[in-house]
């Protein structure tokens, strides 16, 4: 390093070749500059140097062209690759072009520890003398002549060693003597500062306005202060805000070391009269050594910027709470200043602590521990005292009781219970106001469900191996912390998936919901075939009579017979417990068709999946299906009917024709309800099972998820099996249709009945006729045989044409409406319903008619 500066010497000053004394001096020189800190407390900024740099050469030079070359130099010096420390070689460059040419003593920077020793006064004479007994030959400094003039008037200025005592009190937030903090406070609470007038003393404008800057750290530290006492002293403060106190009261102390610090080191050299060189000398010394206003205004530079956050921080905490006040003090983590982005995470690690615990809680165990609902998952207080329905209150416990097909609905009368859908969707809620940025919507989402699972798992499914699951979650990861945010999404991550994993395994492996849609499926939605067909068949003849004359022992008899007799047997007793037969309120008139109903009972947890409203949308389209069932089954037995007995005992020729047309209308209805049940069972049942099946066997998700697939599923049955538009007002339009068109076939097999009992009369009566020509009375004339005679044939002729035509008219008009559909599979179906255009060239003809 010395022969580096040496040779540095000699090429800059050649004199120093001659002369040792002057060159050890320079080197001397040169190593004070090495081993102080010029240019490190700067940041590294290039540009703004080269700034610097620019204006410097502006200003000792009157042309630009030593500004040109220097920005040359610069740009040739950055392309460099060899030097690496370009930014510290133009520092100092500037610092050693920015020196005055006479250079004084070496100054120190400010610090509270002495300076090291100096170099004694050389009494030869050299350009760079530093001896204090030779400045007066330089004359006095502007501010030297000020402080003469002012003493001569009497009124000199104030020694600092007095208003740097009262600047330390000011920073505590107390007056002083010469300084004061006014008693009268503005709407903002915000203090003024008030100069004691003394006749004996003066205070420079420049003084002031130093005072003035310190003097905003104690005017912040009495708010942050006020603020701590008042949390301290109120009840039902939240754990947060405890948290928030407790960090800013450690500041707090710290901020107390400090002062105490610096009234350690305040100087106390007494003021006593001296020559004037004697004062200067002490004056000299008091300066670089003792505590003045500008380095007290350096020292406490760092705790201006953090009293202002904290102030900043406190104002926020009157109006936030809980989450909200911790996601307020992450907003001022976003700065592109390092310091303020330093000190907010750090409080933000200390503040968010609670919020951390209260989280791994419920995220690892599902238990809400929020006493001063700081949370973002809230409890409605009014089912906070519910629990999940126990299984054996209701459903199967109930149901083994009467063997699974007797007694009415037993309702649980309890208060103390609640369904299950209602406590999962309405005991836990998701605040998304209190939900802090760092975590975000999509992961809140994740923590809320995670957390109700796992409640769910415990106090509704009354999971045996709960602890299991809380092991595995326990294990996922460490310390939940704000400093950890990758970590904290992963364990999140983990948590949900784990918790959801576990809680499709309940309700698929240990309460059987597959085998529940399934059944479902099979019984509401008819699945099964030779279980309706037999069904149906069983109660036909019951359920033709007045709905008044039926009682429910009879229906579940038959229902047990039908499930007996059908390959329903297979299914498990669980099941078949489950179903019920029963009736729907009646009216005056009503047939035992129009109020049977076939239904299936759940329990909890069960019933989260499979509530209320989701039972209730199976019975509509049970009802449904079991009308569009009962078409077919009358259409096949009239048809069956109608062809076997034309060719046996139905010969009446004249009424071939008739018979005829019979047939085709007859022909026509089978088509309908055959086309509309296929478009039930295969492209909307079906195809809706294949996506609710899929879900099922991913597995992914929450039981929202599960809750919201099936919902989807039975939605859209609903809409394409009941024909629903989406036309407000008009959503059962076609449905209604519908429903004329069953109608109608239903009358229309009444008067082909009637023809078909006529005919079988007519062709009696000739049989007669020819046996009594031979002499042989084979037949007795009964009161049916009076009913069907000729009189009575126009009428049940003109009955089978009238419900004929007015089937072909409706079919026409659904044809029509389904073409205009919104809904794709509905559009087809009416693509289907007229393949050959058959109902587009009968209107045809009809308009040509």
């Amino acid at each position: 390093m010395s022969d580096a500066l040496e040779s540095l010497i000699y090429s800059l000053v050649p004199r120093a070749r001659q002369d040792e004394r002057f060159k050890k001096q320079l080197i001397s020189h040169c190593e004070q500059i090495l081993s102080s800190h010029i240019g490190q407390t700067a940041e590294k900024d290039i540009g703004h140097l080269s700034d610097l740099i620019k204006r410097h050469l502006l200003q000792t030079s009157p042309t630009s062209s030593s500004t040109l070359r220097f920005t040359n130099l610069l740009s040739r010096l950055l392309d460099q690759p060899v030097l690496s420390r370009k930014h510290a070689s133009l520092q100092f460059l500037y610092t050693l072009a920015s020196t005055p040419t006479t250079a004084p003593a070496p100054s120190f920077l400010p610090t509270l520890a002495p300076p090291p020793p100096t170099r004694p006064p050389s009494k030869a004479t050299t350009p760079i003398d530093t001896n204090p007994s030779r400045r007066p030959q330089r004359g006095k400094s502007k501010s030297d002549i000020l402080r003469d003039y002012r003493l001569r008037l009497g009124q000199p200025h104030i020694p600092e060693h007095l208003i740097l005592r009262d600047t330390l009190y000011l920073l505590q937030g107390i007056s002083g003597k010469y300084v004061q903090f006014s008693v009268s406070k503005d709407a903002e609470q915000n203090k003024e500062l008030v100069f004691t007038e003394d006749p004996r003393y003066f205070v420079p404008p420049p003084v002031r306005a130093l005072i003035h800057r310190l003097a905003e750290v104690g005017h912040l530290y009495q708010r942050v202060d006020a603020f701590v006492r008042e949390r301290e002293g109120r009840v039902g403060v939240g754990m947060i805000e405890q948290s928030l106190c407790h960090h800013l009261q450690t500041q707090l102390t710290e901020y107390y070391r400090l002062i105490a610090v610096l009234e350690s080191q305040m100087s106390t050299v007494a003021q006593a009269k001296a020559d004037e060189d004697g004062a200067d000398e002490e004056r000299v010394r008091e300066e670089e050594t003792g505590l003045t206003l500008k380095r007290l205004d350096v020292w406490i530079e760092d705790w201006r910027l953090r009293m202002r956050m904290m102030s900043v921080c406190v104002e926020g905490a009157r109006d936030a709470h809980g989450g909200a006040l911790v996601n307020l003090i992450h907003g001022y983590a976003e700065n592109g200043d390092p310091f303020i982005r330093k000190f907010t995470n750090q409080l933000l690690e200390e503040v968010s602590k609670p919020f951390f615990a209260t989280l791994h809680k419920w995220l690892f165990s599902g238990e809400l521990y929020d006493p001063f609902s700081e949370f973002f998952v809230a409890v409605d207080p009014e089912l906070a005292h519910l629990q999940y329905m126990q299984p054996s209150l209701q459903g199967v416990g109930q149901l083994a009781n009467d063997g699974g097909f007797g007694g009415g609905d037993v309702e649980d009368t309890s208060e103390e219970h609640a369904g299950g859908l209602q406590l999962w969707e309405q005991k836990y809620r998701f605040q998304k106001e209190m939900l802090p940025a760092f975590v975000g919507e999509t992961f809140g989402r994740k923590i809320f469900s995670t957390g109700k699972s796992l409640n769910f798992i415990r106090y509704s499914c009354h999971d045996s191996d709960w602890v299991a699951t809380r092991e595995r979650l326990s294990n996922t990861g460490g310390t939940l912390k704000y400093s950890d945010i990758v970590g904290l999404e992963r364990s999140i991550d983990t948590a949900y998936q784990i918790a959801s994993q576990r809680l499709f395994d309940v309700f698929f492996d240990k309460y059987r919901l597959l085998e529940h849609f399934l059944a479902l499926k099979h019984y509401l939605l008819l699945g099964y075939g030779d279980f309706a067909d037999q069904l149906m068949d069983t109660l036909g003849p019951s359920l033709s009579r007045p709905a008044n004359t039926l009682y429910r022992h009879n229906l579940t008899a038959t229902l047990e017979s039908a499930l007996r007799s059908s390959n329903a047997q297979n299914d498990p007793p669980d099941v078949l417990r489950r179903l019920d037969a029963r009736m729907l309120e009646y009216s005056h008139g009503e047939i035992g068709w129009d109020v049977f109903t076939l239904e299936y009972k759940v329990d909890a947890p069960i019933d989260t999946v499979l509530d209320p409203s989701a039972m209730m949308k199976y019975l509509k389209l049970f009802n449904h299906l079991w009308k569009v069932k009962r078409m077919g089954s009358t259409l096949n037995t009239g048809w069956m009917r109608i062809a076997g007995g034309a060719k046996t005992f139905l010969r009446v020729p004249e009424l071939d024709y008739d018979w005829h047309q019979v047939r085709l209308v007859m022909a026509e209805m089978i088509h309908f309800v055959r086309q509309l049940e296929a478009y039930c069972n295969l492209e909307v049942i079906e195809c809706s099972w294949q996506d609710l099946f899929q879900f099922v066997q991913k597995k992914e998700g929450d039981l929202d998820a599960l809750i919201e697939n099936h919902r989807a599923y039975l939605d859209r049955m609903v809409k394409k099996v009941l024909l629903l538009s989406s036309k407000a007002g008009r959503e059962e339009n076609l449905l209604n249709q519908v429903r004329d068109v069953f109608t109608l076939i239903l009358n229309f097999r009444e008067a082909t009945d009637d023809l078909y009992n006529y005919c079988l009369s007519e062709s009696a009566r000739r049989d007669a006729e020819k046996d009594s020509t031979r002499g042989v009375y084979t037949r007795i004339e009964t009161a049916e045989d009076r009913r069907y005679t000729g009189e009575s044939l126009p009428g049940i002729l003109s009955r089978v044409r009238e419900y004929g035509l007015a089937f072909s008219e409706r079919v026409q008009a659904i044809v029509q409406a389904l073409s205009t559909h919104p809904d794709l599979d509905c559009r087809f179906l009416g693509i289907r319903l007229t393949f050959s255009e058959f109902y587009k060239t009968k209107k045809d003809q009809q308009i040509r008619a």
